[in-house]
């Protein structure tokens, strides 16, 4: 039987042709174990009784959401006043908190969009930024409980909860207009205007993270799914919170994630993966990552793991509140110990801004 041309043809050709093959295998296992691996362990499976801030966050969080998702409904500037009353609710709320809402104003299809921001001003390095962002609007047709309430939910708890601290680096907490269709991946996106800004300002913006869908979490074994081949080195409990980055936001997951298993008693896993594996770069920290930031997405998610995904069934009650209120507790904490750190992060990895 003639071999195919593509095969070897004598015993040099072969052991050459079986290098090769270990060479890529090589590569291969250090590409995945260079993505994959993490500081710490994940938080046990068995978790602690809820402390009393965080059962205080329960009930907090489900108020948020019940306003975006029930009272509001879609928010979307094809339904009209919906992203104008949730705007107005996000800046009520942080204005009521004793913060001072600052506006973003941009055109888009004819109508005014709106970004919204308070800032936490740093007492050491104040010109180095972390920011946390949330969007507000829904695709045509969904409440949006999970997405994304259950983010801005977590951003206005955050705004809460760190109002009294005095960090060593500024913290901006923002609120954004068009991370859904047809706006995702374009210069109409609130997180792309606001980021372009930060770049036109020559702002040092440290580290972003972009809460994205929070609320979905299930005990049971294969409800957690990933982009193939990423289900064969991962949980197929979907019981955690994600942290996603691309490659040259590696170091940002690592020290995020470090921190937040010190601080958090939810399960977590992370990634540093190319920017095209499917979801890797799907929400605002996209957006940052076009101007050269480090940036990361913290989620449960998505459509790996619930099917209500952007359907009518993405509704307040399918939310788990108590596992909510474990993320943005720890999520509080960790944003605490990454801004004060004196210029090295855990991993002993200096935390610079991106030119």
């Amino acid at each position: 039987m003639r071999l195919p041309r593509w095969l070897p043809a004598g015993r040099r050709e072969w052991l050459w042709f079986g290098a090769r093959l270990f060479a890529a295998a090589l590569v291969l296992t250090g590409s995945l174990l260079y993505s994959l691996s993490m500081p710490l362990s994940s938080a046990p499976q068995t978790l602690p009784p809820l402390a009393p801030g965080e059962r205080e966050l329960v009930h907090r969080l489900k108020v948020h959401v019940r306003e975006l998702a029930v009272h509001i409904g879609q928010r979307n500037i094809w339904t009209p006043g919906s992203m104008e009353a949730a705007a107005a609710y996000i800046e009520a709320t942080l204005a009521g908190l004793g913060h001072a809402p600052a506006r973003q104003e941009f055109p888009v299809l004819g109508r005014t969009c709106l970004n919204l921001e308070v800032e936490l001003p740093g007492h050491e390095e104040p010109e180095e930024i972390l920011v946390v962002g949330a969007h507000y609007d829904t695709v045509p047709g969904s409440p949006g409980a999970n997405d994304n309430a259950s983010g801005v939910a977590a951003l206005l708890e955050l705004a809460r909860l760190l109002r009294q601290e005095q960090p060593g680096r500024t913290i901006r907490l923002v609120a954004f207009a068009n991370e859904e269709a047809p706006f995702y991946y374009s210069e109409e996106m609130g997180s792309r205007r606001y980021a372009s800004r930060c770049k036109e300002r020559r702002e040092k913006i440290v580290a972003m993270f972009s809460l994205e869908t929070l609320g979905h979490y299930s005990d049971a074994s294969g409800s957690q799914g990933y982009p193939f081949p990423l289900g064969l080195f991962y949980p197929q409990t979907g019981n955690f919170l994600a942290f996603v980055g691309n490659i040259p936001s590696r170091p940002l997951v690592r020290r995020a994630i470090r921190s937040f298993r010190q601080q958090a008693s939810l399960p977590s896993e992370g990634i540093a993966a190319p920017g095209l594996v499917t979801g890797i770069g799907w929400s605002d920290h996209w957006s940052f990552w076009q101007e050269g930031y480090q940036a990361i997405m913290l989620t449960d998610t998505a459509f790996f793991r619930s099917a209500h995904y952007h359907t009518a069934r993405d509704t307040e009650e399918k939310l788990d509140y108590q596992r909510l209120a474990r993320a943005v507790s720890g999520l509080a904490r960790t944003l605490v110990a990454l801004a004060d750190e004196n210029g090295q992060g855990k991993n002993g990895a200096p935390m610079e801004a991106q030119r």
